[in-house]
């Protein structure tokens, strides 16, 4: 081989192939590849930084920065980053199907012990990143991946933030709307790992259903379609709620029976309704954290969780790699 071939080969992006284009927005573009040493299949995430006045918008920063620090079996793995002239390049691993595309799917039937596999190892995932003090911030079906043998992957960390100063104003426009905690709604400034476990939460009754849990129209519709299902929050359920910039008149709906939500969920055992209505209390300080929900005993009776080499996949059409909702879209939060 000669001096320059040896050059050529250490040159990062001469690594891999970028072989299909599986998505593009604004900010990124998304390909198929393969690492060529290793012939594994890859993804790579092309980050076009010279769109940003600074060169690099902020997002991306800490998604490498999140994606480096956060090294666990149910969280994408970043495989190596590299920058070109205009571009920032994230190699991901390959992940073929997200979990929106088995919700939508008719062709695919779930178990109940399907459904608690993949919310085990969202969970799993969570707990990793809540215990390395981060916070997702957009959580929702197809931003939980499935690898070829099973497992559950969370991904798309470009909305992540750090829980540093406790003091320091965060965004509320964060998190996908219909998976938005109320506290985000109303417009909340300071907040807690409670919003990623809030998500958790609708989309356990996602797979439940098989169809969106809380789908507002707009920012507005919103609130009302997540009161209408689960009660108007009051001082007397949310101390201090009505301090929040964003809460005004709001029309009052009764919190459900337990009846109503058995009806609601009528697969769902009474401790995956517990478990459910442990995550999607109004009120944040409420909610179950990680390490609670994990050691809940929805996860010890039966049916078993399904082993993941044996979970539902979805038919070998075209592969989804980490290429919808805001992965491609970026908005500028703090």
């Amino acid at each position: 081989m000669t001096e320059a071939e040896t050059d050529t080969e250490n040159v990062p992006q001469s690594k891999y192939t970028k072989d299909k284009k599986v998505g593009e927005g604004t900010y990124a573009v998304v390909y198929l590849g393969v690492q060529k040493h290793t012939k594994r299949k890859i993804a790579i995430k092309e980050i076009k930084t010279g769109l940003f006045k600074d060169g690099l918008d902020m997002s991306a920063l800490r998604e490498v920065k999140y994606l480096q620090e956060l090294r666990h079996p149910n969280v994408i793995e970043l495989v190596d980053v590299f920058g070109t002239s205009n571009n920032l390049n994230l190699v991901l691993e390959f992940l073929p199907c997200d979990l929106e595309v088995l919700i939508k799917s008719k062709d695919i039937m779930f178990l109940a012990a399907d459904i608690k596999s993949w919310l085990l190892m969202t969970f799993r995932g969570l707990h990793h990143c809540h215990r390395m003090s981060i916070l997702h911030r957009d959580l929702k079906p197809n931003n939980l991946l499935l690898a070829p043998d099973g497992q559950l992957k969370i991904a798309d960390f470009g909305l992540a933030r750090g829980l540093g100063n406790l003091n320091e104003d965060l965004s509320s426009n964060v998190v996908t709307r219909w998976y938005r905690a109320p506290e985000l709604l109303f417009g909340a400034k300071h907040y807690t790992a409670a919003i990623d476990i809030w998500s958790v939460g609708i989309i356990f009754a996602e797979l439940m259903l098989r169809i969106p849990y809380l789908p507002g129209k707009d920012d507005v519709d919103q609130l009302d379609v997540t009161f209408k299902a689960l009660g108007t929050p009051t001082e007397q359920i949310w101390p201090n709620v009505s301090n929040l910039p964003l809460y005004n008149s709001l029309r009052v709906y009764p919190p459900p029976s337990r009846q109503e939500l058995r009806n609601r969920f009528i697969a769902a055992t009474d401790k995956a309704l517990d478990l459910m209505i442990s995550m999607t209390q109004l009120d944040p300080s409420r909610r179950c954290n990680t390490s609670q929900a994990l050691l809940h005993e929805y996860f010890t009776e039966l049916p078993s969780p399904t082993d993941p080499k044996n979970l539902p996949k979805n038919k070998p059409n075209e592969p989804t790699v980490e290429s919808n909702g805001n992965t491609t879209k970026r908005r500028k939060v703090e």
